[in-house]
């Protein structure tokens, strides 16, 4: 029981640490994932699901948007469920040559954020059986071979590589031979036969043998060919080559016919057996056309072009032969050193055409750059030439980040050609450029600006409501909805309500209306503050001041502050003296004119005058003034009526009169007065007045002499001391001036008598004041008939 549950916890943990070093590796994979396949896989086969391989969830197929970035001839991506496909038949000798390792590279590029992944396809071969050149191989060995000696067979030919490649070589059992494999520096096999007995040709001349070449494929694949041995008769010295493994590097690109080196073998016998041939063994047809070996100087030349590109290194076998055809067998080994004879390449990859305004340190396009060259030839550097807001960064050896250096702006340069350098590191170096454009996309980051930083509106008052005053432009150097502007009033100086009654803005357009008719006299000035704001995200907005000057009109007439009239509305007197001399002022007519400018500038000028050319007016400052000195027949009482015009088109006006006395004082001046008031009623409401004024008097004086008549009989008893009517006692007062004086002057004056000894009079107070009524009152009666 105890071991059970050990066991089971030993399985958990197992599962734990198994879960956990999973995470680690889909970690790794998220950076670089490799795949293995074979070559020839049918078009549509797949490779791996990269979805899954690369850690990315669900939900982030349809946004990121995953695309091969080079390699598209053999693969592609599946945009249903994100597995790597094979589209292209994959020939691994094609694509590699005979490269120990065949391996694809490319980039997978997610975006939204932009990211790329390094994918790594090894191709895996095993598709090529071995052959042997010849069906049938003759081979002639000496009869005094001596045991243990070995001769070169020909090696099968494999184009696989690695372990589907040429592995094993086998012989079929014979009692006089035996087969050992032998490996070159280059890794490939080839076999040698061992002279396992003694031969003796008079025994047996020929011997015949099936070599068998097998390779390391799951199956594996295999070829044979016929090895005829012929035993020869005796020569007992073969060629011996002064070394087994020549060595030689050579530069590549060499011309044709240029020496690589030169080989020599020696045969210790003389004559025919002592001559010494040499040739190829065991190499392919395509170095046959690489090299050319002379038999007679034993020079090797080039045939072709070198390319260590195509291939680093050659492993050539020679065969020496003498003339008996004993034979010596050597390794040439030739190393082909690099030269810089290729140029990088770049491949750029970028996410969009256009470029947002982004943070520094964004990436914008993501920069490969290959060199068939190695070594120090095959590294280069990325370089970006020019003065722009970008820069590259390194991201591993051969991949880099064309990223933002500075802040964009669309307005300045909305557009950048940007030129990339790969430059290797060989001598002389090799270069490459790409070009490509990149545009800048728009951001609202410009708010609208008015043409001016204030504007004023001259608006004429009685304008019509609804007419359009003013236009004010803002401009916006955004693109699409982040130029376009909607206006708005925001503040303004007037109060809250009044001013939708005043002032209204468009909102699609700059246009500035008035709501209602303008009165100078009642609002001369006022100022809004309007507002631009664009459609943008967040939306930015400017402010302009808009002062509104509402111009004058001629539509207010003077209006005349002096001289006023009295309570009654009849005009007040100036008097005059008699002794004025011409250029003398009078009086001065004030008007004011509630319009301003021009339309507010007076005129004053004589409409009516009792007497032309007696008094003069001032054009602009309205002083009355004497014209010349008054006349014995010019009356005491003047009448002049006074205009005052304005300046407006057409002109208003208003009028004033001035009723002027000649006299010396103000009591010489009352009587000859008259009611200045003129009636404002018909001639039947004066008639009115008349007759009741009449009644009155009539009513007054009934009543006076009946009270004197009354006083008269209570006296009648007391004789008569003194008359209060006398003219010679009596003293003598100024003329009396009566409230409502009237024009003319009392006919006479009247002397108000009273007794020497006023405690003997028979005549009261009483009666003296009656008598004084009765006086005022027949008066007053013959002046009212008389004037009206």
């Amino acid at each position: 029981m105890g071991n059970r549950l050990r066991s089971k916890r030993q399985a958990g943990r197992r599962r734990i640490l198994f879960l956990f070093l999973l995470s680690l590796f889909r970690l790794a994979l998220s950076e670089q994932v490799r795949y293995a396949i074979p070559e020839e896989l049918a078009r549509g086969s797949l490779v791996g699901n990269l979805a899954k391989d690369l850690g990315l969830g669900v939900r982030d197929l349809c946004t990121r948007n995953l695309r091969i970035s080079a390699e598209k001839k053999f693969f592609t991506v599946s945009t249903e469920n994100v597995d790597l496909l094979v589209i292209d038949r994959i020939d691994r000798e094609q694509i590699c040559g005979r490269k120990s390792m065949c391996v694809l590279e490319f980039e997978m590029v997610a975006e939204k954020p932009l990211n790329f992944f390094h994918i790594t396809v090894e191709i895996q071969v095993n598709d090529n059986p071995p052959t042997f050149s010849r069906n049938v191989t003759e081979l002639e060995i000496s009869e005094l071979a001596l045991t243990g000696a070995t001769f070169a067979l020909e090696s099968a030919q494999d184009s696989d590589v690695g372990v589907n490649s040429l592995q094993q070589y086998y012989l079929n059992p014979d009692p006089h031979f035996s087969l050992i494999r032998k490996e070159n520096p280059d890794g490939s096999r080839y076999p040698e036969l061992v002279v396992q007995a003694p031969l003796d040709r008079e025994e047996q001349s020929c011997h015949h043998l099936v070599l068998t070449a097998v390779d390391g494929g799951e199956p594996a694949r295999s070829c044979t060919t016929q090895i005829r041995v012929v035993v020869a008769d005796a020569n007992d010295n073969p060629p011996v080559f002064t070394q087994d493994m020549y060595r030689v590097s050579v530069q590549e690109n060499l011309p044709l016919g240029s020496s690589v080196l030169r080989v020599m073998a020696t045969d210790l016998d003389e004559g025919i057996n002592a001559e010494i041939t040499y040739a190829f063994i065991n190499i392919s047809k395509a170095v046959r056309q690489l090299f050319k070996l002379d038999s007679e100087t034993v020079e090797l030349t080039t045939g072709g072009g070198l390319d260590f590109e195509e291939r680093g290194s050659y492993t050539i076998g020679v065969e020496a032969k003498d003339g008996g055809r004993h034979t010596a067998h050597c390794k040439l080994q030739i190393g082909i050193l690099d030269e810089n004879d290729n140029a990088p390449e770049i491949t750029l990859d970028s996410e969009s055409k256009y470029i947002q305004d982004a943070e520094l340190g964004a990436v914008v396009a993501l920069i490969k750059t290959h060199d068939l060259d190695s070594g120090f030839n095959g590294g280069n550097l990325c370089q970006l030439k020019g003065n722009f807001p970008f820069k590259i960064v390194q991201d591993t050896k051969n991949t880099y980040k064309l990223v933002t250096d500075r802040a964009l702006d669309r307005e300045k340069t909305p557009e950048y050609n940007v030129t990339i350098t790969a430059t290797d590191k060989g001598k002389p170096p090799l270069s490459s450029k790409r070009s490509v454009t990149l545009k800048v996309a728009d951001v609202n980051d410009n708010a609208p600006v008015f043409h001016h930083a204030c504007y004023v509106v001259h608006v004429a008052e009685n304008n019509p409501p609804g007419a359009s005053n003013a236009q004010l432009s803002a401009s916006d150097p955004d693109l699409g909805p982040n130029s376009h502007v909607s206006y708005s009033i925001v503040t303004n100086d007037l109060k809250p309500r009044a001013l939708s009654s005043y002032m209204s803005v468009s909102a699609q357009s700059d246009v500035v209306f008035a709501q209602r008719p303008f009165d100078h006299e009642q609002l001369r000035a006022f100022e809004l503050t309007l507002q631009a704001r664009d459609h943008g995200s967040p939306a930015l907005s400017a402010n302009v001041s808009l002062r509104v000057l509402v111009g004058d009109r001629n539509d207010n007439a003077p209006r005349v502050l002096y001289p006023a009239l009295g309570p009654d509305g009849s005009a007040l007197f100036d008097t005059v003296p008699r002794a004025a001399q011409p250029g003398y002022l009078v009086t001065k007519v004030v008007a004011v004119d509630a319009d301003s400018g021009h339309n507010a500038w007076l005129s004053y000028h004589v409409l009516q005058a009792s007497e032309p050319g007696l008094f003069s007016v001032g054009l602009r400052t309205g002083e009355v003034r004497t014209a010349r000195a008054l006349g014995d027949r010019d009356a005491a009482r003047q009448r002049l009526l006074v205009a005052v015009r304005d300046g407006g088109q057409p002109p208003l006006s208003a009028t004033a009169t001035l009723l002027l006395v000649f006299a010396d004082s103000l009591q010489e001046a009352l009587p000859d007065l008259s009611d200045h008031s003129e009636p404002t009623d018909p001639q039947a409401e004066l008639q009115f007045y008349l007759v009741v004024a009449l009644a009155l008097i009539s009513v007054l004086f009934l009543l006076a002499v009946i009270l004197a008549v009354a006083l008269s009989l209570r006296r009648s008893s007391s004789p008569a001391t003194w008359s209060c009517f006398q003219t010679n006692f009596c003293s003598k007062t100024g003329p009396e001036v009566l409230p409502n004086y009237g024009e003319g002057a009392l006919p006479y004056s009247y002397n108000l008598c009273a007794g020497t000894h006023s405690s003997k009079t028979d005549c009261s107070f009483m009666e003296c004041r009656l008598v004084m009524i009765l006086k005022f009152l027949l008066i007053l009666k013959q002046y009212v008939l008389k004037h009206f």
